[in-house]
């Protein structure tokens, strides 16, 4: 992350620890988040166009990638003891404001317009090119801290956010030799859709 790109996601991970931790609600941090991105990326004002968020120059990456990603929900599926997720996860998604009324839209948007944001922001604006692991992958990672904090196993946590600094660097990538960011969106729609579908389904 050259010159004026170190400071891109401060304003993202403050406001994801304002939604969750100030206003204690889920929309609140989904939200401001994505209009933190949206006033980093009008300063920093980026070059890529939006064109590349629907580029891809080899089908089989798209798949590779969703198959690659939704296995971040089986996996959770089965490991979901393994986790030590903390017993009173309902009742705080409850007080987050995650209940039966709005867990259908929440998953809908989270799945659908989140991957498109994030995308264009980490694996685009924020990309220098580099093959190996770069801050920007980590950074990525690291506001995840945020969401489950209080949430799992300390060390599980740690496990998290060491799968999000690969996957990261996995679909960056992915989007260096695709010349495109379709391939990691549609593998950030498949991580989010499958993950949420199955906290979802743990908390009923």
């Amino acid at each position: 992350m050259p010159d004026k790109k170190w400071f891109a996601p401060v304003l993202p991970y403050l406001a994801v620890w304002a939604g969750l931790f100030l206003f204690k609600n889920v929309w609140a941090a989904l939200l401001g988040f994505h209009l933190a991105i949206l006033l980093t990326l009008a300063a920093l004002r980026p070059r890529l166009p939006l064109a590349a968020l629907l580029r891809s120059k080899h089908p089989r990456r798209l798949i590779y990638s969703v198959l690659f990603s939704a296995a971040g929900g089986i996996g959770l599926f089965f490991l979901w003891d393994f986790f030590e997720v903390a017993p009173d996860l309902p009742a705080q998604l409850d007080a987050l404001g995650l209940n039966k009324f709005s867990w259908a839209g929440f998953i809908a948007y989270f799945a659908l317009v989140n991957p498109f944001i994030e995308e264009y922001f980490w694996r685009g604006v924020l990309d220098d090119g580099a093959r190996g692991l770069r801050p920007v992958d980590f950074l990525y990672s690291g506001y995840h801290a945020l969401i489950l904090w209080g949430r799992a196993h300390f060390l599980s946590i740690v496990f998290a956010l060491a799968v999000l600094v690969l996957t990261g660097w996995l679909w960056r990538q992915i989007s260096r030799l695709d010349k495109g960011l379709l391939a990691a969106v549609l593998g950030h729609m498949a991580a989010d859709f499958s993950i949420l579908t199955v906290v979802r389904w743990m908390c009923v």
